[in-house]
């Protein structure tokens, strides 16, 4: 393989290597794959373009081992001035105040008919049986005020149709 062409692929493997961190970081974060594939395709790109093997894998062990020391600091750091509290919600949601998880109870509403308080498109909210609920369609548009009717329940899914569709 040419000189040129191997500067080529190097360059090509580091400009993937980046494409594919920003897709880890902007568009599907959390799964590590993309991440840990532009990782490489980085670290492949850099020793495809060193002209000394040894002194490119040296430099990349240098690099990875900076980048964890500084990690740690970092989160020494935040421990120690407390700037963790500034970015994370410190409250509890207690169930006196008001904070209560969804009904599971719903399959008594199956067959009754209730009001689109806002569009369903496909999802909003309607009132059943003097209840608001967050509801979904079948996958039609509903507009307010609509009649709807309660086809059925998954769990805390509330599933509706138009009153006069059913």
């Amino acid at each position: 393989m040419s000189q040129q062409m191997l500067t080529w692929l190097a360059v090509l493997a580091f400009l993937l290597g980046i494409v594919a961190l920003m897709l880890e970081i902007f568009v599907i974060p959390g799964v590590g794959v993309a991440g840990m594939l532009g990782l490489l395709l980085v670290a492949w790109g850099v020793l495809l373009l060193a002209v000394d093997f040894t002194r490119a894998t040296a430099a990349l062990v240098i690099a990875l081992a900076a980048t964890v020391v500084i990690f740690v600091l970092g989160v020494r750091f935040f421990a120690r001035f407390k700037l963790w509290q500034r970015l994370a919600l410190g409250t509890r949601q207690h169930k006196e105040a008001g904070y209560v998880t969804g009904q599971v109870d719903l399959v008594h509403l199956v067959d009754l008919t209730g009001v689109a308080v806002t569009p369903l498109r496909p999802s909003g909210t309607a009132e059943v049986a003097g209840q608001r609920l967050d509801v979904i369609t079948t996958g039609e548009f509903i507009p307010t005020g609509a009649a709807i009717k309660v086809v059925r329940v998954e769990g805390v899914r509330v599933v509706v149709r138009r009153a006069s569709a059913v």
